[in-house]
């Protein structure tokens, strides 16, 4: 049975745009990893300034040996400071990992 894997992000007023840059330019990163079925960016609608990064797995063991790959490692640095500037600064203020097992719900 899948899982699902939320890290909410709270980002502060003006860094939304610069959250849903960074996840597009990595686009397609994970897709090719052993277990990986979905991945969404959800962008609040109202007030909140949590941002929800939404990924099913096939199960939990996949989902962690993604988190301990290199390959989760470089697409989570820093990004590289252009030569004469500073590394960019993170976007998010605080995050949260959350997870799901599907309980219930109606085919696609």
């Amino acid at each position: 049975m899948s899982i699902i894997k939320i890290n909410a992000i709270t980002v502060p007023d003006d860094g939304g745009d610069e959250l849903a840059r960074r996840f597009a330019a990595r686009a397609g990163a994970v897709d090719d990893r052993p277990g990986f079925e979905g991945f969404e960016l959800l962008k609040p609608t109202d007030d909140r300034k949590t941002w929800l990064v939404v990924t099913r797995w096939a199960d939990d063991e996949s989902f962690q040996a993604w988190l301990n790959s290199p390959a989760f490692g470089h697409g989570h640095r820093n990004e590289a400071a252009k030569e004469g500037e500073p590394a960019a600064r993170p976007v998010g203020v605080s995050s949260e990992l959350w997870s799901y097992e599907i309980a219930g719900g109606s085919p696609a």
